[in-house]
């Protein structure tokens, strides 16, 4: 579990070099908002296109293969594109190019883990595990937040590339090198045969999972959930850096992020202790999901209309910390859904999720330079996080549904 908690906190690491450093980037090179959108979303157009695919092999041939790979190939993407910088006259192509493929290879991450958690850890301890790797995420954005901004300050944003790329292929190596078997370190072509070897009835089985409301209902609350997500995380560096000029970096980078940190800890613990004292399943998913998506939105909506940098400071953290809750609601309810292909399962909902975040980003770019304001950006968040509880509270539910997928799977063997 550390060893993912340390994956999934390199990640964000990795994600949030680029919003830190957005503000500086387009300053030396001219862009206005809704080319630093362009920016932005790029990486949401690759990250969208491997979530299904990373998911399925992950439910294949296991996800430590998946994750460690990835994670090499986005760390060394990372640490390049400063170098990329300087051999271009168009760093607005080529750093949306990179930041394109590094979305690709982050792709497979979450998927991976969904995978992972139904097939090694205990469903009884599925909320706790994931909201503490899930912290990997909190953890990843206080660290580039801290250090990424002292970085920022002190250097120069390309240090900041640098450090997080190079961490993570430090990371990848050591745990190739002393943590993992010989036969969990690399994916080989006996792999990529076998995930693509699916029998005919197990294909159509899986299909059928799309026709009950049930697992439409974590989709569209994930694709919720991911696209507001994607789009504060990209935009609240630079929103704080614009509204509150005279704020440290470290200050709005880190607190929001720190305060989280233990909130998701006591979301899963919350989470697996209700269930354990005979409150059922999906009740306790619901309430999870209320408190990730709905009362956070009001923290949302309060941040967009505060003019007061402390108080700016305490709706962040507020609703960021809340937003922890979805680890013990909704990512865990995809296992209890289908614990045999819960990695496809996610990918599903995350490349939705992907989608839309790649819209909004961009969207929101367009609306605060179009209106010059910033509360069209959070009024979008807080809509499409309500729409997608009032859906998930009405159709979400714990049974099993992919009972015939495992049979066909015992078949397949």
């Amino acid at each position: 579990m550390v060893t993912l908690l340390v994956g999934t906190c390199l990640l964000y690491c990795a994600r949030a070099s680029m919003p830190i450093c957005a503000v500086s980037l387009s300053e030396q090179f001219g862009w206005n908002k809704q080319q630093s959108g362009i920016v932005l979303s790029s990486f949401f157009w690759g990250y969208c296109l491997t979530q299904v695919f990373g998911g399925h092999l992950s439910d294949k041939v296991g996800g430590e293969k998946v994750i460690l790979l990835s994670a090499l190939l986005w760390g060394l993407v990372t640490a390049v594109i400063p170098l990329v910088t300087h051999m271009t006259t168009a760093p607005l192509i080529h750093i949306s190019m990179l930041r394109f493929l590094k979305g690709l290879f982050q792709g497979v991450h979450f998927p991976a883990l969904a995978s992972l958690f139904s097939q090694r850890v205990r469903e009884s301890e599925r909320a706790f595990t994931c909201s503490v790797v899930g912290c990997g995420s909190q953890f990843g954005t206080l660290l580039m937040g801290g250090v990424g901004s002292l970085l920022l300050e002190r250097y120069n944003w390309e240090s900041v590339f640098y450090f997080a790329g190079s961490l993570t292929v430090i990371w990848g190596y050591c745990v190739s090198t002393f943590l993992l078997r010989d036969s969990e370190r690399m994916l080989t072509f006996y792999d990529l045969e076998k995930c693509f070897s699916v029998l005919p009835q197990s294909h159509v089985t899986r299909k059928s999972l799309f026709r009950k409301m049930p697992v439409w209902a974590v989709i569209v609350a994930q694709i919720s959930v991911a696209s507001t997500a994607f789009t504060l995380f990209s935009w609240l560096p630079t929103f704080f850096k614009e509204k509150f000029p005279d704020g440290k970096g470290w200050v709005f980078n880190v607190i929001p992020w720190l305060f989280a940190i233990p909130v998701a800890v006591f979301s899963g613990f919350l989470s697996d202790y209700l269930i354990s004292q005979g409150y059922k399943t999906i009740w306790v998913r619901k309430l999870m999901q209320v408190m990730g998506m709905g009362i956070s939105s009001f923290f949302v909506l309060c941040l967009g209309h505060t003019d007061n940098y402390y108080r700016a400071i305490f709706y962040a953290s507020v609703a960021v910390g809340l937003q922890t809750f979805n680890h013990s609601g909704l990512t865990v309810n995809v296992q209890d859904l289908a614990p045999s292909c819960s990695g496809m399962l996610f990918g599903v909902a995350n490349t939705g999720g992907a989608m839309l975040g790649v819209l909004w980003v961009y969207l929101s770019g367009y609306l605060i330079e179009a209106l010059n304001s910033w509360a069209p950006m959070f009024h979008l968040v807080v809509t499409v996080n309500i729409l997608g509880l009032m859906f998930f509270l009405e159709f979400a539910k714990s049974d099993r549904m992919d009972i015939d997928v495992g049979h066909s799977k015992t078949e397949e063997k």
